[in-house]
């Protein structure tokens, strides 16, 4: 079992940064791979960012790519993601996930999910 808890969501305007942590719960944090996804009000859950279990491999969406970082700290059962140049579409409930699957892009593919963050971004 895993239990995560997003943190660091908030207000910010166009163009400014914020970094989101994720802290894991359970001793066996690093076998997982941890991704972030958001959604916005009257959409579905996108994919936002992935790192493998081992912080090496790392994917992005398209909308995010040059702007987001994930990063993760497996002494401190923590992910981060580092979100600079942030526009007013980028306002969504952001939720860190856990799972065994290298298939980052699939909501399906994640175990456990965080309750979110709230990030707004005001232009």
């Amino acid at each position: 079992q895993v239990q995560l808890v997003e943190s660091g969501g908030g207000l910010v305007q166009a163009g400014g940064s914020l970094r989101l942590s994720c802290a894991a719960s359970g001793r066996s944090f690093r076998s997982y791979a941890m991704g972030w996804f958001r959604q916005a009000p009257g959409k579905e859950r996108e994919f936002v960012a992935a790192s493998s279990w081992s912080g090496v491999n790392r994917a992005y969406a398209d909308s995010v790519t040059g702007r987001f970082t994930i990063s993760r700290d497996n002494a401190k059962n923590t992910v981060y993601l580092q979100m600079n140049s942030l526009k007013p579409e980028d306002t969504a409930v952001y939720y860190c996930a856990a799972g065994v699957s290298n298939n980052y892009y699939s909501a399906l593919a994640y175990d456990y999910w965080g309750q979110g963050t709230q990030v707004t971004v005001s232009s």
